[in-house]
């Protein structure tokens, strides 16, 4: 079968069917121009969308026992034997559809239309176990509805299939030569009506093939419009493309600039390290672990409180040096030629300063307990900082005691 339909809007309308049932189906049927409830086959070629799921233009087969009701809303999907999903509107060349039904199987070949060759066929369905009447009719029928096309049938030719050792003897009959007289009978009668229509209407001669013209488009234009349209999809599918490219390489760029200021972190980090006496660490090269908000306000609150524990600290080595002073300067007024014990003054000075280590002992164990896990690497330790200040002290307490008995001594000998 050899058909075109053709339309002016991007929607079909209701399409094309292929029928072989076993009696006559009515003009007036709601499947496809043809009657419901039918005993045969039905290959329909549907360009509408009745169920809005986009599955259309489709091509596919239904059998039916004469029970079954055609279901509209589906498109018949549900009912369907076998399908395919093929666009056989608005070709350049005809479309064709070869049906063969051999040994109880159904076999649809389809030719899209886009090229002239007769014999570019396609595989569209193939059903085993089709059972259908011995006898009966062919048939072929269309319906439009909101929307119209032009289903015009160009050629429509049958074959009988036999095995080889089961193959007929063919003669010419007179049944097929009273048909091709009755056709051949018809054919002039229409012509004799063409002319006829031209004797009555000679007005309508000159004008009726250019308004056919303006009404409906050339072979050129749907060509140029298929084309256009063709460019316009390839057109937006490579600005999508271009779209999405362009945000990969942003996503590209945006890794690699944070990939970069990790390595660096990462690479001062271990140099800071190195400089302070600690033992530096590879530095992985793949994903490195960054450091959070919450922990670098952490890590900055401890800085401020070690900051001012320090500051205290040196404020208590303050005091203590003035009180050394004035108990240096109390001694050196006492009479001479006497040694002195260890006075009041050096007493409140001792407890004064056991008091002082006692309370930054107090605050250490505090800013311990109030400091999250971990270490950090580029500072020093409070235990180091304190065993330190303590041996500050003790070699300036020492010195000073040493000095007093010194200045003792001397006083006694002269």
């Amino acid at each position: 079968m050899v058909f075109r339909i053709t339309g002016r809007g991007r929607i079909g309308a209701d399409g094309l069917a292929f029928w072989y049932t076993q009696n006559k189906g009515s003009y007036e049927g709601d499947v496809f121009g043809s009657s419901d409830k039918w005993v045969g086959l039905g290959i329909f070629f549907d360009s509408f969308d009745n169920d809005n799921k986009h599955n259309n233009p489709y091509i596919y087969a239904m059998v039916n026992d004469g029970t079954k009701q055609f279901d509209h809303q589906n498109d018949g999907l549900t009912q369907s034997a076998a399908g395919c999903l093929r666009d056989f509107r608005n070709k350049p060349f005809p479309t064709r559809a070869r049906i063969e039904y051999y040994q109880n199987t159904l076999t649809l070949l389809f030719h899209n239309g886009m090229t002239s060759n007769d014999q570019d066929y396609e595989m569209c369905l193939r059903v085993d176990n089709i059972v259908l009447p011995k006898n009966g009719y062919f048939g072929i029928s269309a319906a439009t509805g909101g929307l119209a096309d032009d289903h015009d049938v160009l050629h429509f030719l049958t074959n009988s299939l036999w095995p080889v050792d089961q193959a007929p003897v063919q003669s010419a009959s007179e049944e097929q030569q009273r048909l091709a007289q009755e056709y051949q009978e018809y054919q002039n009668k229409l012509e004799q009506q063409k002319q006829d229509y031209r004797k009555e209407h000679p007005e309508h001669q000159g004008k009726q093939p250019e308004e056919l013209e303006d009404w409906f488009e050339s072979d050129s234009q749907r060509e140029l419009r298929q084309i256009f349209q063709g460019q316009s999809q390839i057109y937006d599918v490579l600005r999508e493309l271009n779209r999405k490219l362009d945000e990969m390489v942003g996503r590209q760029e945006r890794t690699l600039s944070l990939i970069s200021m990790q390595q660096q972190a990462a690479a001062v980090g271990g140099q800071a390290q190195q400089a302070g006496g600690q033992p530096s660490q590879a530095i992985p090269t793949g994903y490195i672990d960054t450091i959070r908000r919450d922990e670098v306000t952490t890590l900055f609150n401890n800085q401020n409180q070690l900051a001012n524990l320090i500051k205290d600290v040196k404020q208590l080595i303050a005091t203590v040096s003035s009180q050394a002073d004035k108990i240096i300067i109390n001694q050196s007024k006492q009479p001479t030629a006497q040694i002195q014990p260890m006075g009041y003054d050096m007493q409140s000075l001792v407890a004064e300063m056991r008091d002082g280590l006692n309370h930054v002992k107090q605050n250490v164990a505090q800013f311990a307990a109030q400091r999250p896990g971990g270490t950090c690497p580029s500072c020093v330790s409070v235990t180091t900082l304190l065993i330190i200040a303590v041996i500050q002290l003790a070699i300036y307490l020492g010195y000073s005691i040493y000095r007093d008995n010194k200045d003792s001594h001397y006083k006694k000998f002269y």
